[in-house]
């Protein structure tokens, strides 16, 4: 059995869209705990709180500005402690040891 070449292409373009999909999950995967303490060291300092603990609410990889631009992650993350609530979007840019925590406008008590 012999494969023409459009099979083949057909073949490798599926197989990578597959591979596209697990390596965004991964990504994330692979950025959250650096995303997580961000908000949350901010979150005790803004609240006082040294106990207060974070969750991840959602995560999205955010697509270039620029062509050939560096890809970032970003996570909606809510903090509590202290009977104070908050919310943070902690981005972070693929393959840096950085994120940045922006506080939500909502502070709930």
């Amino acid at each position: 059995m012999q494969r023409t070449p459009a099979a083949i292409f057909v073949l490798s373009a599926f197989a990578l869209v597959l591979a596209g999909c697990a390596s965004q999950q991964q990504m994330l995967a692979s950025e959250q705990d650096q995303a997580l303490l961000t908000a949350v060291r901010r979150g005790q300092f803004e609240m006082s709180c040294p106990t207060a603990r974070g969750v991840v609410l959602s995560a999205n990889m955010l697509q270039p500005v620029l062509w050939n631009g560096i890809e970032r992650a970003e996570y909606t993350i809510g903090v509590e402690g202290c009977g104070q609530k908050a919310t943070y979007v902690s981005v972070c840019p693929l393959g840096s040891p950085g994120c940045v925590a922006v506080s939500g406008r909502n502070l709930a008590q």
